[in-house]
Formats: structure tokens, C-alpha cells, sequence
């Protein structure tokens, strides 16, 4: 009797085919809408396991799939923005059989990484840099002497961020050789802001008049009054016509708009438009979460999605309960905190205001901007916007609260300084995704602020280790004339340290164990961890100091002064890169009084960009997890006891 033969599933028959963009050059265009819903089964399968950016990459299929059917990557660059939008190309690129270890540890970047292909060019994860990054890759291939077409892919969210319309004018200015195509698919991260949103989304259909331009530009050369009046003419009927005229006069060729799920159509249009020996830009309609009904529905939800059941659209994982003196105790997140402080002093003074860039979901102010709508301030993929309208509130007598992500608040640096700090009036950032934050890997590792933040005179740097304590801090902030920082993770607050505290002023610690063998010096989350290490340290009889700081900057000189005169071993231990942390500005403190006789050890991490993976993971390779540094406070202890 013959073995029955286990026959492959129709429906992923084309996508197995293909493991690089020459394959899929094989494919007859009759059949890519087949190719299509194959990727979008996989993508939605894959996220609803992985997590991961779903609407935005069941946005860009067609688009994805038009682009690699044309061009010959990785000789000819796509240039993604941000790269959310990129599982598809992932797919197409050799990497459908590694596609289910997305943004998991040692598995593929949620983002386009450099390191993982040859077909990503750049590692990103921020917005509005792919025009920039395109037009340095066509303006090389000139100056080589090189052939390759150059596109940049950018959604309309990115054209709320300055820096695009900065690479707009230089590409028209220089008129080099590029493509850009615009995915608008009206929706940023959460409703796209602003006016230029506005303007694209007035039109989703246009006339092909361009057809007639380039004939009637060569028959109207040797006329150049009559040339001159037409074009006034036609101008006129564009501007009536299209919302393409903005980046006309900028000096690029617009096309479109067009239908982005359409792939003949794009196939056809992007064939003509990069033959242009000029600069382009084709603005394709794409919408997000294409083909899942959920993320039609409700594309902001799903723009990172935590796993999910595909069948109801539900979360996967719930709310950790906690059993605690017989009650059940819900462990609620940071951010979640945040909001429902801000919330209480928000309905006391009428004089505080909330800014966020395009990302009222992830930091907290939906309550915010259903209760006090007219006190919300979405301004758009735009940080160092939203830090000098914050200052120019300030100056006014407003009190502004600045939400915005750890990682995208570097590229503020110069409006901290300048539109804040420099101006002397008050700012309370709000820092949500401080620290570790996993999957997303190193483009949002919020590692760094304590270093940038510290270096700007007058700031306050603080860290809450509950809800309390940030309620407390936030009143602080918000009385505070200058740059109040106070930052916090991507994690729910650890349900022991969720307790009322006294209030506090800027500055002040307190000693939350102690003991004679070793100093701990901790704040924000990481006070969780230190907790453990001295009940780790308890059981080897070595009884330790712990104190929770609350600030890096100001320090509390008075408490660390008083207790290192008897105690010479100190760690200190912070979520953060060691370079010019917590732990360095204890050390700037005993150097300053001249105290040398003090072993002090900086559990903090190195000084590299860190990898993709689940914070338990890269806290443990990273000598931060509570059994790591209670190996070290051994060491130094047995060291001193000699």
C-alpha cells in the first residue's frame, strides 16, 4: 500500500516559490493578487503569535510586491521610512522561513537591519528619515558613476516630521535622480495630524494628465510667452485638480494619487515614473490593516500589536492579578500610572496642558484628550516641534506635559536646550519606553536619556519606582521652572512597590533597608530588582544598605555622603548605559569631596547598542537581573572582608 503524500497547501504555493526578488520576477502579474493574500495570511499568522506592527505591513503589500517586481535589489535601493512597513519586503528578500521569529530574541528586526541583509541599507526605527537617506545613496551613485534607481518609501505620518520637507527642498534643488513614493494611508500612528494630512487625504482620485506634459513642454519650448501662460494654466487646473502642487514647487515630478492594493496599476505607473531621469515623487492610497477586519477597524490598535487571537481579535495575554494580604491586587503599567495622575492635578489646575507626537495610544493621553480636548495637543511625527511649542506654552504661563518616547525625545536635544532650558521656563517630559523595551530592539532602547538629560543646566532628572512616587514627582514637575524629566519603562509597576509614599522634594532619597556590608544605590524599576538582591544577599548573611534615590540629577548629596562614611563598598544599579548615568554621577559626587577610599561597582549596561529580545533575557546577558548583581555584591563583599 502506497504511502499517502501529504500535498502542500494551495494557498502558500506561490510564496514558498520565492525566496529571493528574482523569483518573484517569475510570477506572472495575473497572478501577484494571489501572491498578495498569500503574504497577508502569513503576516496576520505571524503577528498574531509574535506581536508585532500589523496594519501598517497589511498596508504595504501591493506597494512591497510592484517594487521588487521592477526594480533588482538589492542593486537598486529601497529605503524604507521607519520600517514598520517592512515585513513584506522581509518576506520577498529570503526571509519567509525566519519571518515567525520576528522581533523575538536572536530572530528577524520588527525594522530594516543593515546587519540582517543586504537588501536593508539602513538600520532604522525612527520617522521621516528615508528621503535624507535616498538622496545620499542617488547623489554617491552620480558621484561613482553608477546606474541604480533609488526609491524612498515614505508614509504620510512622515510628512508631519520636518526633516522630510528639509530632504524635499534639497532634492528639488538638486534635482537628482530619485523616486519617492508617498504611502498614504490616511492614518499616521493615530490619525495623521496636521494640515498637510489634510491635503492629501482631500483627493484619493486623479486625471492622468501627465501623459500630455512632456509633449506639450517640448512643443511649447520655442514659445516661451505662450509656454509661460500655459503653464500658469495648467498650474491653476492642478492645484484645482490634485494635491500634488506642494511638492511641484519644490522641484519634484508629482504623479497620482492611485490606488495602492491595485497591482497592475501600480506595476504599470511605477514603470513610467522611474524611467524619469528627474526627481518624482507617486503618491499611492493604501489602507491600513488591508484584509484583517480588526485592524480596518481599528488600525491604531493594531499598528503594534501584543499577540492576539486571530478568530476574535483579542488580546492574548491578560492583566496579572496578585494575591496580597487576601485581595486581589490588578498590576497596572507605568503609563497607565502616568494618565491617571496626570488626570487628577489636570482637574485641579485648568492651566495644564498635554503635547504628544502622534502617539496619544502609547503614551497614555486618550483619557486626556476625551476629557480636555481643547488642552491636547497632537502635533505630529514632530519631537523637536513639540519641545518648542511646549517652551513657547511655558512662556505664556501654561504648565505643558510633554509625553513623548525615551528614544525619540534624542532628537529634541537642541529645543531642550534651547526653546526650554536656555528660556528658564517650565516642562515637565514625561518619558514613557525608558530602558529595555524588548522586540523593538536597539532603534527604541530608551538608554540613554539619564546622559542627555543630566548635561542640560537647571534640569531635574527623576525616576518613579510606583504610582506614588510618580504622582508625586509629576506635582513636582509641574511647579518646577525649568526641565523636569521623569521617566519610567515599558512595564507594569511590580505590585510590591505599589504603595502610598510621604511626599518628597527634588532631590531627596530614602533608605529603604538597611545594613553594614554594602551600599545599594537604585530608582525608577530597577528598586524591584534591588529588593531582591538584598534578599538574595540576606541569605548569605551579608546585610545590606539599599536606598532609593528618586533622582539622578540633583542628587541627594546629604544621604549618599552621610553613608558611605561607613560604608566603602557601594553598587549602584540603573536601567541605563554606564557612560554618563546614574552611577557616573555618583562617582562625579565622591570625586568632588575627594573621597577615594570608596569601592563603588556600576551595574548598568555597556556601552553598545543592544540587541532585540525579551527584557528578562537581555537584563541577564547583561549582568543586570537580581542574581547577576548579587554575584558581583558577593565579590566586592568577600573582597572587602579580606
Amino acid at each position: 500500500m502506497k504511502k499517502k503524500i501529504k500535498q502542500r497547501n494551495p494557498k502558500a504555493q506561490l510564496l514558498d516559490s520565492i525566496h529571493s526578488p528574482d523569483l518573484l520576477k517569475k510570477v506572472s502579474i495575473q497572478d501577484l493578487p494571489q501572491l498578495a493574500h498569500e503574504m497577508r495570511n502569513v503576516i496576520i499568522n505571524t503577528v498574531s503569535l509574535t506581536g508585532g506592527h500589523l496594519a501598517t505591513n497589511l498596508g504595504s503589500i501591493e506597494l512591497t510586491i510592484a517594487l521588487h517586481y521592477l526594480l533588482d535589489s538589492p542593486h537598486d535601493k529601497i529605503v524604507w521610512d521607519v520600517g514598520h512597513q517592512s515585513y513584506p519586503h522581509k518576506i520577498l528578500t529570503g526571509r519567509r522561513k525566519k519571518i515567525d521569529t520576528i522581533r523575538q530574541t536572536h530572530g528577524l528586526s520588527g525594522f530594516p537591519n543593515k546587519d540582517e541583509s543586504v537588501h536593508d541599507h539602513f538600520t532604522v526605527g525612527h520617522a521621516s528619515t528615508s528621503i535624507s537617506q535616498a538622496l545620499g545613496l542617488a547623489v554617491a551613485r552620480d558621484l561613482a558613476g553608477g546606474d541604480e534607481t533609488v526609491v524612498a518609501v515614505c508614509g504620510d505620518g512622515s510628512l508631519t516630521g520636518g526633516l522630510c520637507y528639509e530632504a524635499l527642498n534639497n532634492v528639488g534643488h538638486m534635482k537628482t535622480r530619485m523616486t519617492v513614493v508617498l504611502n498614504d494611508n490616511e492614518m499616521a500612528i493615530s490619525k495623521s495630524t496636521g494640515a498637510m494630512s489634510r491635503y492629501l487625504n482631500k483627493i484619493i482620485t486623479a486625471p492622468l494628465y501627465n501623459r500630455l506634459r512632456t509633449e506639450v513642454e517640448k512643443t511649447l519650448k520655442p514659445f516661451p510667452a505662450l509656454h509661460r501662460f500655459l503653464r500658469h494654466i495648467e498650474e491653476g487646473l492642478k492645484n484645482l485638480l490634485v494635491p500634488g502642487m506642494v511638492f511641484e514647487e519644490l522641484g519634484l515630478r508629482y504623479f497620482g494619487p492611485i490606488d495602492g492594493h491595485d497591482i497592475p496599476l501600480l506595476i504599470e505607473t511605477l514603470q513610467n515614473v522611474l524611467q524619469l531621469k528627474e526627481p518624482c515623487i507617486l503618491h499611492v492610497i493604501t489602507k491600513k490593516g488591508k484584509g484583517y477586519e480588526y485592524a480596518e477597524k481599528a488600525s491604531h490598535k493594531y499598528h503594534s500589536a501584543p499577540p492576539f487571537d486571530i478568530i476574535t481579535g483579542k488580546e492574548r495575554t491578560k492583566k496579572v492579578l496578585h494575591e496580597q494580604d487576601t485581595e486581589m491586587v490588578e498590576t497596572i503599567s507605568y503609563t497607565e500610572a502616568f494618565s491617571r495622575s496626570l488626570l487628577k492635578l489636570a482637574e485641579k489646575d485648568d492651566r495644564i496642558v498635554a503635547i504628544t507626537a502622534a502617539m496619544p495610544e502609547g503614551t497614555g493621553l486618550i483619557q486626556f484628550q476625551e476629557k480636555y480636548p481643547q488642552r491636547f495637543f497632537d502635533v505630529g511625527i514632530a519631537e523637536a516641534h513639540a519641545v518648542t511649542f511646549a517652551g513657547a506654552l511655558a512662556q505664556a504661563g501654561f504648565k505643558p506635559v510633554c509625553a513623548i518616547y525615551s528614544t525619540f525625545l534624542q532628537r529634541a536635544y537642541d529645543q531642550l536646550i534651547h526653546d526650554v532650558a536656555l528660556q528658564n521656563v517650565g516642562v515637565t517630559f514625561c518619558i514613557d519606553r525608558a530602558g529595555l523595551v524588548g522586540a523593538d530592539g536597539p532603534t527604541h532602547h530608551g538608554v540613554f536619556d539619564f546622559s542627555f538629560l543630566r548635561s542640560v543646566p537647571k534640569s531635574v532628572v527623576a525616576a518613579p519606582c510606583d504610582e506614588s512616587e510618580l504622582y508625586e514627582m509629576l506635582k513636582l514637575g509641574l511647579a518646577y521652572n525649568g526641565v523636569f524629566a521623569l521617566r519610567y519603562p515599558k512595564a507594569s509597576i511590580p505590585f510590591e512597590l505599589n504603595t502610598h509614599v510621604k511626599s518628597f522634594s527634588i532631590g531627596e532619597g530614602e533608605v529603604l533597608v538597611e545594613g553594614n556590608d554594602i551600599l545599594i544605590l537604585s530608582l525608577g524599576n530597577m528598586i524591584k530588582t534591588a529588593l531582591d538582591v538584598v534578599a538574595n544577599l540576606k541569605q548569605e548573611h551579608i546585610e545590606a544598605t539599599l536606598c532609593n534615590m528618586r533622582f539622578v540629577k540633583p542628587l541627594d548629596h546629604d544621604l549618599i555622603l552621610q553613608l558611605v562614611k561607613r560604608i566603602k563598598t557601594v553598587i549602584t544599579i540603573e536601567e541605563h548605559v554606564t557612560h554618563g548615568g546614574f552611577g557616573s554621577a555618583v562617582l562625579e559626587l565622591l570625586a568632588l569631596h575627594g573621597i577615594n577610599d570608596v569601592r563603588v561597582k556600576i551595574c548598568a549596561l555597556p556601552d553598545h547598542f543592544i540587541e532585540q529580545g525579551s527584557r528578562e533575557y537581555l537584563t541577564d546577558k547583561y549582568n543586570l537581573s537580581a542574581e547577576k548583581i548579587t554575584d558581583t555584591a558577593k565579590i566586592m563583599v568577600k573582597q572587602c572582608r579580606k
